[in-house]
């Protein structure tokens, strides 16, 4: 069962995260970051990784701790669910268009974190949220869930299309890297015998 829930809890925000690495890409994401939940829910439904989220953050100051904590949150799931990792493909990668937004994402799970981003947005805001938090959640997501990711935008010119493909390119990506591999089940991905 490649599930997990965990809860996290600081001075800043109170954080329950649900997954389920076979699920259909059910999603149920709460944040009180409109927004962030509709891209949760994309990260979701292309991931096919079932994703519930819970967060209340201190919203009144800014969306950015409540963005990350949920990054940090969900990584943590993700490398609990995948264990060992014994049987996944570990690698994944998606070249995705939406519209004027052409987005090339190539992840590991290799336990070495690492974000290489190469996404800029033309504003500083995409309805109240504000851009810089994208990378902010895709940041955590990377060292905490131990992921080498590298995103890059090709093309684009609407703020919120290539956000919304850097969270679909990453998700497509991610639910190549989670697949059991049916040659190697029961193998670790790595001559090393261990990630």
């Amino acid at each position: 069962m490649r599930r997990s829930t965990l809860t996290r809890t600081t001075a800043e925000t109170d954080i329950t995260v649900e997954i389920n690495l076979d699920g259909t890409g059910t999603y149920d994401n709460e944040t009180g970051v409109g927004f962030f939940d509709h891209m949760l829910d994309q990260l979701s439904r292309h991931s096919l990784i079932d994703i519930k989220v819970r967060a209340k953050g201190d919203l009144h100051i800014d969306d950015h701790h409540t963005v990350e904590d949920v990054g940090i949150t969900l990584g943590q799931a993700l490398t609990q669910a995948l264990g060992d990792k014994r049987g996944i493909r570990r690698y994944g990668s998606c070249l995705l268009a939406m519209d004027d937004a052409q987005i090339r994402c190539a992840l590991d799970l290799s336990a070495r974190p690492f974000l290489i981003w190469n996404v800029d947005f033309p504003t500083s805001s995409i309805g109240t949220f504000d851009t810089e938090l994208v990378r902010e959640f895709f940041q955590a997501l990377s060292t905490h869930g131990g992921i080498t990711l590298h995103v890059d935008a090709l093309h684009g010119f609407n703020s919120h299309h290539i956000a919304e493909a850097a969270f679909k390119s990453v998700a497509r990506a991610l639910r190549e890297a989670v697949e059991t591999d049916p040659r190697k089940a029961d193998a670790i991905p790595s001559t090393k015998g261990a990630l």
